[in-house]
Parts: C-alpha cells; structure tokens; sequence
C-alpha cells in the first residue's frame, strides 16, 4: 500500500512532511477540548448546550479562517499561510489554559478557529498542487493520517496530566502544552518552498485582490461550490456530533473514569488512523466518491450498531475500531477532489471557502446534540443527528463528478468540472 512512496521526490516528500506535521499539530490541539468538556461542565456549572456552543463557535470561526487563508494563500503564498495559521492556532490554545469563565474560553476557541481553519485550506492546497496527479489521492490522504496520530497524542497527553493532576487543574495545563506546534513553523521555513505550478500563474499574472474573496461564486464554479460545501457539511457534521461528544459519552453514560475514556479514546483513535490509510488507498484505487460513499453508508449503519446494540465494556471497546474506520476514511479524498474541481487561479479560495463552508455548517451539529440531549439519551441523540449528516452527504455526492485522474493543467483553460 505504501510501496508509491519511494517514487516520490525529495520536494514531494519534505512538502508531505510539513502539511503531516501541520495537520497532526492542528488536531493536537483541536481535539483537547472535546477532552475537558466534562470538566468545565462540573467546575464551571455549565449545560451540555453551553458546552457544544463553545465547540461549535471554534467550528464556525474556522470557516471564515479557512475562507480568508485560502484567498490569501492565492496572493502570498501557500507555504506562507501554512506557517501564520500554525502560530495562529498555537497562541490561541496556549491563553485557553487562562480562561475564568465560559465568555472567556468561548472567546478564545472562536480565536483559535481562524488559525485551526486557515491551516487547513493551506495545507490542502500546498499538497494538491505538488504532489503528481497519479500519487495525489494517495500522498494527500496519506498526509490526512495525521489528524489521527495528533488526536492520538492529545489523548496521551489528557490521560497522563490527568493522572498526575488535580481535574481543576489538569485542564489547564492541557491548553498550555498547545504552544507547542508552534516550534514546528522553524522547520517549514527552511525546508519547504512553493508549489512550481502556483510560481507560474504568480509570475504571469498581477496578484489578486479582495475581489478574489468571491471568485468560488462566479460563473461555473458557483454551484460546485455549493454542493461541494453541502457535502463536506455532512461529513464534518457527522463526524463533529460523534467527535466531540464521544468522551463525554463515555464518561456520563457508561460510567468511565478519565483514564479509562482515555484508553478507549486511543482505540478508537487507531481505527481513525486505519481509516485514513485506507481512505488514502481507496481514493486512487476506486475513485473519490465510491470512497465517499462507502465512508457515508457504513458509518450510518455502525453509529447505529454502536449506540443501540447492548455491549459490555470490552464489546464496546472493540466496536469503536470499525466505527471511526468507516468514519473517518471519507476525509483522505476531499482534498484532492477539491484541488481537482478547481483551477489554480482561485484554488485556495474555493478550496477554503469549500471545506471550511462545510465544516461552519457541520458545526452546529455538537450544538444541537448538546441541546437535545438535554430531553432525550446522549447515544440517542448523537445517532440521530450522525444519521441526518450522512443523509446529506450521500444526496450532494450524488449529483458531483468524479475527478480521480484528472490533470491539474486540463483546469487552467476550462470550467471546474461538470455541475
């Protein structure tokens, strides 16, 4: 599966690196508050709404962040935005740990999502655009692989200061380690240079201005846009409702302790990461939507199997393995399949505006699960609203084209893709 990669170039292999790094470091810190929502819930006295609105504002702010990154990275440069949405997301994570209140953090999360957002829309493209389109689907989602081990790590590093500290202060020292991505930002600088492809349209044409904020919405590429970010707002949506209220599930519902929701985290966490290798696989192997689609149609069914079937403890732990799998195999094409839909001129703008639309839509899934499952059972509830968001991806992919294959260079004289 991985044997492509000594195929490689030095310059395609460094740039795999970096956006690995980058997106192993974002999801690092994204994923610690999923960890201490119970948490601030008992020290602060909040409601599980309360608390899914805190996750949810991160969510939606990332969306303008990817948005504007994505646009700047058009003008400046992707590796340039790649490293000033690290910095950004670090610093922000790093004064979470400072927080008094709930108007405080809710402050600071919506902060950290320009930077958690804007990474993205860099990376993706940097990526897309360096990598050759026979490897794109591949090297892309191999990079993707990262949000696991990051999310990983953030669980090792929960479970250890929770272990070693008092819960009213374990938190905090959490949000503290998240300054440390930010040493990783010395190591793109000296190694990582800008896509060949993205020099070329530099030198030939004038830089873009702010009207280039709403090229994704013009022409041909309006309704790919559209549907693009529907679907993207179901897989997010899905993922973030299951994501985010999986620990306080854990710990409320089945009774676990902190370091033992962290142990089943790690579980679920390597069927993350097996998800993503094989998402990574399938997106060269079968296509971009037969992926896609797979990805939607199983996790309908095994949120279902998880949440409603009686299981033990170590039934339920094992279930998680092929639960975040199917789950998480959708997320390795989307950057290749965006990167393919659209040509170089507006790029990071449509790819930004794309994914991080989507991710804003999908954000208020954790908030209705939170305010919902105030009346009704937290497994329930998430289920249902897991069901909802696969739904709507499944109808979006229906109406999208396949791209796998397709030469970056087809784009730059032509409409992105068929509507």
């Amino acid at each position: 599966m991985l044997a492509w990669f000594r195929d490689l170039t030095a310059k395609e292999r460094s740039t795999m690196f970096a956006c690995f790094g980058g997106w192993s470091l974002d999801a690092f810190d994204v994923q610690m508050y999923s960890f201490v929502i119970p948490t601030i819930i008992g020290v602060w006295g909040l409601s599980r709404g309360e608390a899914g609105l805190i996750g949810t504002v991160t969510l939606l702010i990332s969306s303008l962040g990817g948005w504007f990154s994505g646009t700047l990275a058009d003008r400046f440069g992707r590796v340039k935005m790649l490293q000033i949405t690290i910095l950004w997301y670090s610093f922000f994570t790093f004064l979470c740990a400072f927080a008094q209140n709930f108007e405080q953090l809710f402050i600071l999360r919506a902060l950290h999502g320009f930077g958690f957002g804007g990474e993205w829309a860099a990376g993706a493209v940097l990526m897309g655009e360096v990598i050759r389109d026979k490897y794109r689907g591949r090297g892309v989602g191999l990079v993707q692989t990262g949000w696991a081990i990051g999310w990983g790590a953030s669980a090792l590093v929960y479970t250890a200061v929770y272990w070693l500290l008092p819960e009213a202060l374990a938190w905090r020292v959490l949000f503290g380690v998240g300054l440390f991505p930010a040493v990783f930002v010395f190591w793109i600088r000296r190694h990582i240079e800008e896509p060949e492809i993205f020099q070329t349209r530099r030198r030939e044409h004038p830089p873009v201005g702010w009207s280039h904020l709403f090229s994704a919405f013009r022409g041909p590429h309006l309704w790919v846009t559209v549907k693009i970010s529907l679907m993207v707002a179901g897989a997010q949506g899905g993922g973030y409702a299951i994501g985010i209220w999986m620990p306080t599930y854990l710990r409320t519902v089945r009774q676990f302790s902190a370091t033992a929701t962290g142990g089943f985290l790690l579980v679920q966490i390597l069927g993350a990461l097996f998800g993503f290798l094989l998402g990574s696989y399938l997106s060269d192997a079968i296509g971009r939507k037969w992926t896609f689609l797979w990805s939607a149609i199983l996790s309908f069914v095994f949120i279902l199997l998880y949440m409603f079937v009686p299981m033990g403890s170590t039934a339920l732990l094992f279930a998680g393995i092929p639960l975040f799998i199917v789950l998480l195999m959708k997320f390795p094409p989307m950057g290749p399949f965006m990167t393919e839909l659209f040509p170089t001129e507006l790029r990071g703008n449509a790819q930004g505006f794309c994914y991080n639309s989507g991710r804003a839509i999908g954000s208020f899934f954790p908030t209705m699960v939170g305010y919902v499952s105030q009346t009704m059972p937290l497994g329930t509830t998430i289920a249902i609203f897991s069901a909802i968001a696969s739904g709507l991806m499944i109808v979006m992919l229906m109406l999208l084209p396949e791209t796998r294959g397709r030469e970056l260079a087809s784009l730059e004289t032509v409409a992105a893709g068929p509507g």
